[in-house]
């Protein structure tokens, strides 16, 4: 009970975005307007003054780098294994691969706070900061192989790298953060989950299948039970601590981002599928994110 306790306060705040949306008819411009002031602003501020709150060692983080990758790439393989396994509609497949590897990133830090404090919401800040790069690579080459140039440049300049790379040069180097700028940055933080939460369940919707149930199956399933099998063996692997096992546990287990839909929006993909996909992965996620913390702290 108290691990369902534990993700509660995180989906309340998506049935309220959901609830804004759909029935107090906040327009979609608001939520337009909240995803991009979360994303070029506090979720950057939330990352940078995550990762600068605990200090890090070359070493460590080192294998926090292996772990992010090991379990994005992964998760990219098993998304891909579903073309020739499934043989589905290329497009329908190239707009919803994404959802078995990309990752909610408000839901992953708030959750990491609660379980384990700033040091675990460091980890995740890590984690997250390595797997940014990762994820958006692989969906936007699925989306447009040729436009390997546009995706470099979007990567170079994508806000949650550039906060994880000076963050990590402040951690290691020691740089202190005046107190003003370091609680500026933790009230900023303190906005970016509840928002970017409540953006989350703004986009939620059950329409537009278009008959993949099958290939949504093999995603969401991936996602959900698959990943944090592999993230749980990549942690015996590496030999991480109780913490980093746990959150590494959890990163495996988060439902896809909702960025995933936008994604596939904006380069002619099927995003109502997207959509969907997202939906089904982030309502089940209340019921399998308890089940794989329990497993986690068994």
């Amino acid at each position: 009970m108290s691990v369902f306790l534990l993700v509660l306060p995180d989906f309340l705040l998506i049935g309220l975005g959901w609830l804004l949306f759909n029935r107090l008819r906040f327009s979609s411009e608001f939520f337009h307007g909240a995803e991009q002031l979360v994303y070029f602003v506090l979720f950057p501020a939330l990352l940078f003054h995550s990762i600068t709150q605990t200090p890090l060692s070359l070493s460590g983080t080192y294998t926090l780098l292996q772990a992010s990758v090991g379990v994005m790439l992964f998760g990219v393989a098993m998304s891909w294994l579903a073309m020739p396994i499934l043989r589905p509609d290329p497009l329908a497949h190239a707009s919803v691969a994404q959802c078995g590897y990309r990752f909610n990133t408000y839901m992953g830090l708030s959750l990491a706070g609660s379980l384990a404090g700033s040091t675990g919401q460091t980890v995740m800040a890590v984690l997250v900061g390595f797997a940014v790069p990762i994820s958006n690579i692989a969906a936007v080459h699925a989306l447009a192989r040729q436009n390997g140039g546009k995706a470099l440049r979007e990567i170079v300049r994508n806000p949650f790298i550039i906060a994880t790379v000076l963050a990590l040069l402040c951690n290691f180097l020691r740089i202190p953060i005046p107190a003003a700028i370091d609680t500026a940055l933790s009230r900023l933080g303190a906005c970016a989950i509840a928002i970017g939460l409540m953006c989350v369940g703004a986009t939620l919707s059950l329409q537009g299948a278009r008959n993949a149930g099958t290939l949504m199956t093999w995603i969401i399933t991936l996602r959900l039970m698959v990943m944090p099998l592999a993230a749980i063996f990549i942690s015996w692997i590496l030999d991480l601590s109780l913490v980093e096992s746990q959150i590494l546990l959890l990163f495996g287990a988060l439902p896809t981002a909702s960025s995933a839909y936008v994604l596939a929006a904006r380069m002619g993909g099927d995003g109502r599928l997207v959509a969907v996909t997202m939906s089904i992965g982030t309502l089940l996620s209340a019921l399998t994110i308890p089940f794989w913390l329990m497993m986690g702290s068994a």
